[in-house]
């Protein structure tokens, strides 16, 4: 029950495109713990494969489901609010009037979503697009990182689309020189997916045609639109580039939209985009291969790294093991001087270069360069 939880705002804290979240508090004699309270919306029909997830820093995760003694504010939500959604985006021939049945509480208290990120930072991307753009790798890589998850759960996502990606401020965030904490928006949040649907005989389409029988019912939940089609067009959307799925199919044109160069990671981002939404998607690359491309566009080798010595394992090799050192000397630098926590990007770059290899490098920059 909801014994002992209080809502800390009246209004929500974030909402997406199938759940409201509200800030709610439980307090101890000696602290007190906050919590995202989801109500989801009318249509929401991930909930009982969510709570069966296993745990991944990308994935929405859930503590508890609350049915008793709701507070009135979240059982009058449906009659007050459900009016203005549906799963279409149309206007429901009747408004819903019945009253939360049941809310969830998650740990992870979303600030905003990744759409409400992208509407508020054109200033940011037209005055400093190196760092927008880099902002954006390390997005979409953990977009990729929670597909990947969710894939070795046979799970697939309800709707990969920015209203539907949560952001939340991470613990410990990037510190400036005069150790003031950075802005939301030029900070790294952590992004998490929360919504999904269970895979049944998951097939991956291989001809457009199949793909265009798709679209005709691209609203309705689950949407079977592959994953990288999806990713591909995410790119466009957070890189503030229109795109419909007309166009990344290839229907209307068979170019697909231009992406500016305005930064050391636009041409990357292009080309991955073009990789994801290859008109084959038999011949696209993978939700992997996406997030090993995403890592070298921000932590390299770049291009420049061959270009006065050939492309070889060895030299692949003898890279990885240097940027591995320098790494270690780095942590051990910031633990000696400020005593500086690691951040999130600090913890991104320790996964790629854990786990990355001479050849892993060699088939992706094949790709990419």
């Amino acid at each position: 029950g909801w014994a002992g939880l209080s809502i800390l705002e009246p209004q929500p804290c974030c909402e997406s495109r199938d759940a409201w979240y509200f800030r709610v508090g439980f307090s101890s004699e000696q602290s007190q713990l906050v919590f995202a309270a989801k109500v989801p919306k009318v249509g929401c029909s991930s909930l009982g494969v969510q709570s069966s997830l296993g745990t991944h820093c990308n994935i929405q995760s859930l503590i508890g489901r609350l049915t008793d003694h709701l507070p009135q504010e979240l059982q009058l939500l449906g009659r007050d609010g459900e009016q203005n959604w549906s799963p279409s985006g149309e206007e429901p021939a009747h408004p819903a009037t019945r009253p939360v049945l049941q809310v969830l509480l998650s740990p992870e208290v979303p600030y905003q979503t990744l759409e409400g990120f992208v509407k508020g930072s054109h200033g940011l991307h037209r005055t400093s697009p190196g760092h927008y753009e880099r902002l954006a790798c390390l997005l979409l890589l953990q977009v990729c990182m929670g597909l990947e998850h969710l894939h070795r759960q046979n799970v697939g996502l309800g709707d990969l689309c920015p209203q539907n990606l949560l952001l939340v401020q991470c613990p410990c965030p990037a510190q400036s020189q005069q150790g003031k904490e950075a802005p939301l928006g030029l900070s790294l949040p952590r992004l998490l997916i929360s919504s999904f649907f269970k895979v049944q005989d998951k097939q991956r389409p291989c001809s457009t045609s199949q793909e265009q029988d798709w679209t005709k019912g691209l609203t309705a939940a689950p949407s079977p639109v592959a994953d990288e089609l999806q990713v591909g067009m995410l790119i466009y959307q957070i890189l503030h580039v229109d795109i419909s799925l007309e166009d990344a199919l290839g229907f209307r044109n068979n170019r697909l939209p231009e992406i500016p160069p305005l930064s050391i990671y636009s041409t990357g981002l292009k080309r991955l985009a073009v990789l994801l939404l290859h008109r084959d998607p038999c011949k696209r690359v993978s939700i992997q291969q996406a997030r090993s491309i995403l890592q070298v566009l921000l932590w390299g080798p770049r291009q420049e790294l061959f270009a006065s010595s050939k492309k070889t394992l060895t030299l692949l090799r003898s890279w990885v093991e240097l940027k591995r050192a320098l790494l270690l000397l780095k942590f051990a630098e910031d633990s000696a001087g400020a005593g500086t926590r690691p951040s999130l990007e600090d913890w991104l770059c320790c996964q790629y270069f854990q786990k990355v290899t001479e050849h892993t490098l060699y088939q992706v920059t094949q790709a990419l360069y």
